[in-house]
This record gives structure tokens, C-alpha cells and sequence, in this order.
């Protein structure tokens, strides 16, 4: 198209690009909102006139005379962590296909954090919230219940007058104690609980643990339930070092996080035994470092995906007005087994 309007690209318009392209406002509309409904064709004439007047649309107009923001936030304890960072890829990514932007906040496990997250602190910049609570319990979240629509993720709250996605945590283990027995292990160890820590993801995955081994017939050993002073790799070096030390004999173990998985490789290279032959390695989330680890990391694999479609399906039915009884998601998880079992 070689017509011009003039227009510097920070005034132009709505109209501009429809007078270009030889639609109507409409149109334009449509293309801008990422309606399915559009022809490609017709998509194609909108967009190359928007490409060539650099139209960028106005959200705060939008926002005036639609009360849509085309935002939703994704509140996650902490962006550096393998799982959130790839959860809110996936967020992202789903958010992307229905036309929305992400805006993404770290609470730092910090419980005023996620208060103010609850306390529609987002309200009017936003028109929905995913989040994955830490420390807030499900009462307060239930008495502080925010006007913007709201989804949680992940296990550590779950008031019945909000929507939630998760994982079955404790089947998860099972299965993954199930895999491991299979192969002739009988000494699993779990790596690890952690001092101070409140989530309930590692009791669920705790008891999914045990009840595997009951339903074995085997002993519960509580020297096998290793205990950790923090979440990182060195306090799983740690951890699974002084079992070591201390003559606790293991020939698996069932991590809580990939991350105590790579502590329990390290660990376990530093004390001169081999894995899988001596000792089996089963890892949790399925992060990119499972795949790419060395020997890779067979690993408890949600599917992150599905927990990213799902929880923005609900949201999406929250803001078109869907206001009935909080709705419980479980999606699937698999077993992924690689170099370390």
C-alpha cells in the first residue's frame, strides 16, 4: 500500500487504519481484538495497515468504553524458580492466544504480598489474576475475596468460592514410588522436608510416598524421610550427605523439586555411588533442567500446559461474567523416566 495519512504514529487512529485498509471501524475493531470470526484475508488488508501507519491501540479509551483492560496478571511466588518461570511461559503463551497480555508479579513467599494480591490491588489495571499462593491461607482468602476475577494454582489454598487448578500430588507420588519399585528398589528415600516450610505440596507428596510403600508391604523408615534446612541445592547436598554419613542405606529417591534431584546427583557423586545402578534419582516438575541435567533426569512431570489452559479457561468465564460456585480443576501428570532411573 503506498497511501499515507500524514498522521505522526502517535495520533493515528481507529478511523485512520479503517480508511487505509477499506474496512469499516468494525473491522478494525475485530482484527485488534484477535476475534476468530475474522477472515484471514480481511485480516491480512487490517494488519498491513496497521503495520504501515504504526497504529498502536489506545487502552485507556478501550478500557473507557469497553471496562476491559486486555491485562491479566500472574502473581507467583518467585520468578527464578524453574517451575513458575516455565508456568508463566505457558500462562503467557495461552494468554496470548485469546488476545490478552500478561502482567507478572513476584510476592517473594512474603505474606503481605499475596494480601495485597487478594486485596484487588490489580483492580481497575487488570481484568483477572492467576495466582499461586504460598503462605495465605484458604479462610483469608475466602474472607478477602477480591472483586477481579480470580483463579489460584498449586495446593496451599483452596476456599470453595474460587476457582483452582492443580495436580493430584499425592497420586503423583505414588505412581512415581510405584515406577521405582518396579525396577527392584526397596530402600526409597524422600528428599526432602524442609524446616519451616508451610506449602502443603511436600506433605501431599509426603503422604502419597508413604502410602505407596504401605500398600507394598514395606516398613516405613522415618531415617529415610530426609530433612533439609532450605529449598536450594546445597541444602539437599546437605541433607542427603549427612544420611550418607550418618549409615542411612537408600537405592532410590523420590525428590521433592528437580532442583533436591540435582542436589541428590551431586551428592550422591560426591559419596561414589553411581546413578541409576547404585541409587535411582526421581525428580518432580519436569523442568528444563531434568532434560538437560547430566545423566538427565527422569522426573514427576505435570502437565504444565494443561494447568496453564485450564486456569485461563476459568478465568476467561469469571470475566465474561461466570459467578457461581468455585470450580476445582485436577489435571494430569505423568511419569517421565530417563537416564537416572
Amino acid at each position: 500500500m503506498a497511501m499515507t495519512t500524514g498522521r505522526s504514529a502517535g495520533r493515528v487512529r481507529l478511523e485512520d487504519v479503517a480508511v487505509l485498509a477499506g474496512v469499516s471501524m468494525k473491522t478494525v475493531s475485530n482484527v485488534v481484538h484477535n476475534y476468530e470470526h475474522v477472515s484471514s484475508t480481511m485480516r491480512g488488508r487490517v494488519q498491513a495497515a496497521i503495520d504501515e501507519l504504526g497504529y498502536r491501540p489506545n487502552l485507556t479509551a478501550r478500557r473507557l468504553a469497553t471496562g476491559k483492560t486486555g491485562m491479566i496478571a500472574l502473581a507467583i511466588p518467585e520468578m527464578d524458580q524453574f517451575y513458575f518461570a516455565e508456568m508463566a511461559r505457558h500462562i503467557g503463551e495461552e494468554a496470548g492466544r485469546h488476545g490478552y497480555r500478561i502482567i507478572v508479579e513476584q510476592t517473594l513467599n512474603d505474606v503481605e504480598a499475596e494480601r495485597a494480591v487478594i486485596r484487588d490491588r490489580e483492580e481497575g489495571l487488570v481484568d483477572g489474576v492467576i495466582f499461586h499462593p504460598a503462605r495465605i491461607d484458604t479462610l483469608e482468602i475466602a474472607r478477602l475475596r477480591p472483586g477481579t476475577p480470580l483463579v489460584l494454582l498449586g495446593e496451599a489454598a483452596r476456599p470453595v468460592n474460587t476457582d483452582h487448578v492443580m495436580i493430584d500430588n499425592t497420586s503423583a507420588a505414588r505412581d512415581g514410588v510405584e515406577m521405582l519399585m518396579r525396577s527392584g528398589r526397596r530402600r526409597i528415600a524422600f528428599l526432602a522436608t524442609v524446616r519451616g516450610d508451610i506449602t502443603e505440596s511436600t506433605h501431599l507428596r509426603l503422604l502419597g510416598y508413604q502410602e505407596a510403600l504401605l500398600a507394598a508391604g514395606i516398613e516405613l523408615d522415618p531415617r529415610l524421610v530426609l530433612q533439609s534446612d532450605g529449598f536450594s541445592i546445597d541444602d539437599g547436598v546437605r541433607a542427603i550427605s549427612a544420611a550418607i554419613e550418618a549409615g542411612v542405606t537408600f537405592d532410590a529417591v523420590l525428590c521433592r523439586d528437580d532442583l533436591f534431584a540435582l542436589a541428590a546427583l551431586r551428592a550422591l557423586g560426591q559419596a561414589g555411588l553411581r546413578v541409576p545402578e547404585d541409587v535411582s534419582v526421581l525428580g518432580w516438575d519436569d523442568t528444563a533442567v531434568a532434560r538437560y541435567s547430566t545423566p538427565a533426569l527422569s522426573s514427576v512431570s505435570p502437565d504444565k500446559r494443561a494447568l496453564a489452559a485450564v486456569a485461563f479457561g476459568l478465568l476467561e468465564e469469571r470475566m465474561q461474567g461466570y459467578d457461581g460456585v468455585g470450580r476445582h480443576q485436577i489435571v494430569p501428570h505423568a511419569i517421565i523416566e530417563r537416564a537416572t532411573t
